[in-house]
């Protein structure tokens, strides 16, 4: 197995519905991505556009997981545009495909995040996680820290509201 992170500046259509498709199905999978299953193409196409739209524009990065050629999951870098805050920025929506979890790729994939952050003398990396996950200790493993919670920002459904966990890390 062949994996790699490589930054992209550019979506063109066919990227566009290899990341479509992987974000619905991480959502569908249960992923804490932006989305509570059950979830359509259709759902996920909007939110995923103006990703795409911020990438175009230089304001964010997507952090693009290729396993044997294939893509097989990503995250988003997006950089700060405030002239005080340059040297941080925020990781949004990592995910592994469901097909490959379980083999490392979200450690690889987080590698990478972090050396393309390296990469634009990024120095500190911000994300947020749902609570009830547990993900926060695979966060913790890579050298991030709780800063603070929201709670019940996130509501996944009536009466199951989620404490939303901010971590940091210094690269």
């Amino acid at each position: 197995m062949r994996a790699e992170v490589c930054p992209v500046g550019a979506v063109d259509e066919e990227l566009r519905s290899q990341l479509l498709t992987c974000w619905t199905e991480v959502s569908n999978a249960g992923g804490a991505v932006g989305f509570v299953p059950p979830v359509t193409a259709e759902e996920v196409a909007p939110v995923l556009d103006a990703v795409v739209e911020r990438v175009h524009e230089g304001r964010e990065v997507v952090a693009l997981l290729r396993v044997d050629g294939e893509v097989a999951g990503f995250a988003v870098l997006s950089l700060s545009m405030s002239p005080l805050r340059r040297h941080w920025a925020t990781v949004l929506r990592v995910q592994v495909h469901p097909s490959r979890q379980g083999r490392g790729l979200g450690r690889v994939l987080m590698e990478g995040v972090h050396a393309i952050a390296r990469q634009r003398g990024l120095e500190f990396l911000h994300l947020t996680v749902r609570g009830g996950t547990g993900i926060e200790a695979f966060y913790q493993g890579l050298g991030y820290r709780e800063f603070g919670r929201m709670p019940g920002a996130v509501r996944v459904a009536p009466g199951d509201d989620r404490d939303e966990i901010h971590l940091t890390c210094r690269l």
